[in-house]
């Protein structure tokens, strides 16, 4: 049976669950600030999983075969603006991913968040609406309203919840990527002012002129790549996910990076493919030198959460090089690393938040031996290590074997280079294993602490199970975006006559 509104009841569940916190908040007892956090937390589990549940009902019953976007719902509201939601087997998986790491990010903070609970709650609510509208919003100013609105959150879970230099890594987070959007705005109202409409799917349709579209072209990825993000503008996140409490570094590393590919997918590459085309070289070659130079930088890290974030680094430039190789083999392989990024890295910044909640150190020298001491974790960590290295039977293997394969249609050049980014994460992500898992237990504060808890291996099974199901069978992710991307490539190469 179709649920009316569905796209509606998904994105904003989460919003009134946060106001639901807030009412709750407000008619407790002010003295009993225990009681009030227990329930903020149950509250925000409950409506995460029933944005969940919601979810797979929409998985269930998305059309697998049409290129159409399905569950559409629209209303004009202004002249140039109208609530226009929509799913295509592109946005719907990412709506998916969202929906799937929340809750386990409402339980990684279930113990370690002792402070305004009720604030962060709320705080992870907000944010998942507003990742989940750009996913679903088909009007353009109100895809730009989303895609800083999510700002705004994370913003705060990074300042308030951070670690000691919280308030530098939470401006510089919010400065980057809020000043790489201002160019895109005013590009927005551009394309509204020359095309009649705000609609993305009309103006995917629409033929922008040639001489506009390098300067169309640029506004978009100038947000998007800070996003990504993309070499060099990608100092930000290493600092943010340092600073963030773990449950942020997986919402950063599984989701928001997935916005700068997202917008390039739904923007760049069909709205203005001329451009698109010329600037191929342009990105590729950023790509390659995102997957070296972090490689090596991640490669020299002390701290393990700086090393997990240059990786991921590394890998979103396998993503934006499928996405521009422009044909099927590399945007298929783009969107299918994005969703296995979003499991594998989510999962490492778990198993960082595992050893910080014991020990209240990031780092490596501190480690060594605990193969010995927490032989279930030293499990857990290892197989989301070689799923990251790209090994085959994990997501990761799947994905950038696709994305080198369009890419070598392209470029061999920068699929050489690139190819040589799977032999340096081996290096630094089996050298982090070996320092912090194996040896003897030579700092006796290592010992006398638990290996995993029930709630722990709760987070870790069903990021496991995901890890390996994509792995084995790539074909779950595949029947939903292969009538989109056919689509999309298709338009691009008629469009640039190729």
């Amino acid at each position: 049976m179709a649920i009316p509104n569905l796209l509606s009841l998904i994105t904003f569940l989460p919003l009134a669950g946060a106001l639901v916190i807030l009412a709750v908040k407000a008619l407790s007892r002010k003295d009993d600030e225990a009681v009030i956090g227990t329930n903020a937390k149950w509250i925000a589990l409950w409506t995460t999983l029933a944005t969940l549940a919601l979810t797979i009902v929409l998985l269930a019953q998305f059309d697998r075969t049409t290129t159409d976007y399905q569950f559409v719902e629209k209303a004009q509201w202004f002249s140039y603006l109208s609530y226009h939601m929509g799913v295509d087997g592109i946005s719907v998986l990412f709506v998916a991913l969202t929906a799937f790491l929340m809750p386990l990010c409402i339980l990684a903070s279930w113990t370690n968040i002792k402070e305004r609970l009720v604030e962060y709650m709320i705080a992870f609510l907000v944010l998942q609406t507003a990742v989940i509208g750009v996913f679903t919003v088909l009007d353009l100013f109100l895809f730009y309203m989303f895609f800083e609105f999510g700002l705004v959150p994370m913003f705060l879970i990074i300042g308030i919840w951070g670690g000691k230099d919280r308030i530098y890594a939470s401006y510089k987070f919010f400065l980057y990527t809020l000043l790489g959007s201002v160019l895109m705005l005013a590009a927005m109202l551009y394309m509204v002012g020359v095309a009649g409409t705000s609609s993305i799917p009309e103006l995917a349709q629409y033929e922008f002129l040639a001489a506009a579209q390098p300067w169309l072209w640029l506004a978009f990825f100038a947000s998007f790549a800070v996003k990504m993000p993309m070499w060099p503008v990608h100092t930000w996140l290493p600092d943010a996910h340092v600073q963030a409490p773990t449950a942020g570094s997986v919402m950063l590393a599984g989701i928001l990076l997935k916005l700068g590919g997202y917008g390039f997918i739904r923007f760049n590459l069909p709205m203005f493919p001329l451009a698109s085309e010329m600037f191929t070289p342009f990105v590729l070659t950023l790509s390659v030198i995102a997957i070296v130079v972090t490689s090596l930088i991640a490669f020299r890290q002390t701290d393990i959460k700086k090393l997990i974030a240059y990786s991921s680094v590394a890998h979103m430039g396998f993503v934006t090089m499928g996405i521009f190789a422009g044909n099927q083999e590399g945007v298929q392989g783009a969107v299918y690393q994005m969703i296995s990024h979003g499991l594998i890295s989510g999962a490492l910044f778990l198993c960082v938040g595992v050893v910080y909640d014991r020990w209240h150190t990031r780092e490596i020298v501190f480690y060594g031996g605990l193969t010995k001491l927490l032989p279930h974790f030293a499990f857990v960590f290892l197989l989301f290590t070689m799923a990251n290295v790209g090994l085959p039977g994990t997501s990761g293997f799947v994905g950038e074997i696709l994305t080198m394969t369009g890419l070598y249609q392209v470029s061999t050049w920068a699929a050489f280079v690139a190819a040589t980014g799977v032999i340096l994460s081996a290096m630094y992500a089996l050298t982090l294993y070996k320092r912090v898992m194996y040896g003897e237990v030579t700092n006796e504060a290592l010992k006398g602490h638990p290996d995993l808890t029930a709630r722990e291996i709760l987070i870790f099974v069903p990021l496991i199970v995901g890890t390996i199901a994509l792995g084995v069978y790539p074909a779950f992710v595949f029947d939903f975006t292969t009538a989109s991307v056919d689509a999309l490539v298709a338009q691009y190469q008629t469009l640039i006559g190729g």
